[in-house]
């Protein structure tokens, strides 16, 4: 059966990995420039395909049946070939309304809908089955029913933003469709991107306290569903949580924080090994980019040049997945860098009594006891703020390296 995915761009797709683990067979991606698309559409060499951006819309002429669901939203991200007649569907919906069902109640609510693509067509489909009280759609440069970016500002009584553009995906991770201070009525967000797996919108939503869900389980549901209609076979629906789990936990960094000589990068280093993820000290990839030691870059740009370093390489690897990343003491001291770790990363704080704490040995901010120790009270609240989770490092680090496995266990997954 020959089986995949279209698009423009396919990097970051999780497709494959979902198909595959359901399916026995191969789930080829498929990226397409608008020439190839046209001529892959007319030999119709596959069994079934998915369709992503930029192409749901644009497969629809070629399609000899598709269904009322397709026909209302106007999109189509399944197609089937049978004795060479194309049957397209939306699963994009199923899986959609699953994920909204699981999470919030919509009925009764104002919804704004940010995009104009097939998938805000999906949107509004589901909202409108799901008993809203109003639709706001909204765009950029686009006329009636649509109102601009500008206009939504004005819209106080927005309770639910969902959004389905691409913003806010990687790489461009700490992008966000809208600013949720402008909606103080804001109760929940929606947001259709998996990559990275918390958005900044859904990011900015967490530190608020909203209510939030981001694209990984509409994919997986999504996925599900075309399988069933590529197949005609049944999959029970607890695999929808289940492969939601496995890929977060793969996708998902391990950040560990904390002071000067807590024990970041030795117990990274043990903790990546038992996982099988990759591992990363953040202080190293500094070195590496700059081809200088910590202290000479300390001594030649001072504090205010290093942490600038250290925000670009934060940024780059916190775009990294399945990675124990060890971070620098002083990582904390600018939110971006811990929002773009978050992004991708479970963060830990590992703690160590200051008196347990060593001094110099090459580090530019704790050359003595009364440093470190004023460092450590201007810097443990952060370390606090930022964290996920905390495990003490005081005793034994076998026993210190099992506490931080069970952590990650207990509370990094899905």
């Amino acid at each position: 059966m020959k089986v995949g995915l279209i698009g423009e761009k396919l990097g970051h797709s999780f497709s494959k990995i979902i198909h595959e683990q359901i399916m026995d067979y191969t789930y080829d991606l498929i990226p397409l420039n608008i020439e190839e698309f046209h001529s892959f559409m007319n030999e119709k060499s596959f069994d079934a395909i998915n369709v992503t951006i930029p192409y749901k819309e644009k497969v629809i002429p070629y399609l000899d049946e598709m269904d009322e669901k397709s026909k209302m939203i106007g999109a189509v991200n399944a197609i089937k070939n049978v004795n060479g007649k194309l049957i397209g569907t939306n699963t994009d919906y199923d899986g959609l309304k699953m994920m909204i069902k699981n999470h919030f109640d919509l009925s009764d609510k104002i919804v704004a809908i940010c995009g104009s693509g097939g998938t805000s067509k999906t949107a509004y489909a589901v909202c409108k089955d799901l008993n809203v009280k109003e639709i706001i759609q909204v765009a950029r440069n686009r006329d009636l029913p649509y109102i601009t970016y500008e206009q939504m500002n004005d819209r106080k009584d927005i309770e639910i933003i969902i959004n389905t553009t691409s913003v806010g995906m990687s790489p461009d991770i700490l992008s966000s469709i809208v600013d949720l201070d402008d909606y103080p009525n804001c109760k929940g967000v929606i947001d259709v991107v998996y990559n990275p797996i918390l958005t900044s919108l859904c990011y900015e939503a967490k530190k608020r306290k909203i209510n939030y869900i981001c694209g990984l389980e509409m994919l997986v549901g999504q996925a599900v569903s075309a399988i069933e209609f590529f197949t005609n076979k049944s999959v029970d629906s607890s695999m929808i949580q289940k492969i939601s789990k496995n890929i977060f936990f793969d996708k998902q960094n391990i950040v560990l924080i904390g002071m000067p000589s807590c024990g970041k990068s030795s117990l990274g280093k043990k903790l990546s090994k038992q996982l099988g993820y990759d591992y990363i000290d953040l202080d190293k990839k500094i070195v590496e980019k700059t081809n200088k030691t910590i202290p000479q870059i300390f001594e030649e740009s001072g504090e205010a040049g290093f942490r600038k370093i250290e925000s670009e390489v934060c940024l780059e690897v916190s775009k990294c997945n399945h990675t124990v990343i060890s971070c620098g003491g002083g990582i904390i001291k600018n939110e971006i860098n811990m929002k773009a770790l978050a992004l991708n990363g479970f963060i830990i704080y590992i703690k160590r009594d200051v008196e347990k704490l060593s001094v110099g040995n090459g580090r530019p901010l704790s050359k003595d006891k009364n440093t470190l120790l004023n460092m450590f009270k201007e810097r443990e609240p952060l370390y606090i703020k930022y964290s996920d989770a905390s495990v003490s490092n005081n005793g034994y680090f076998k026993i210190t390296l099992n506490n931080l496995k069970e952590v990650v266990y207990e509370n990094s997954c899905y």
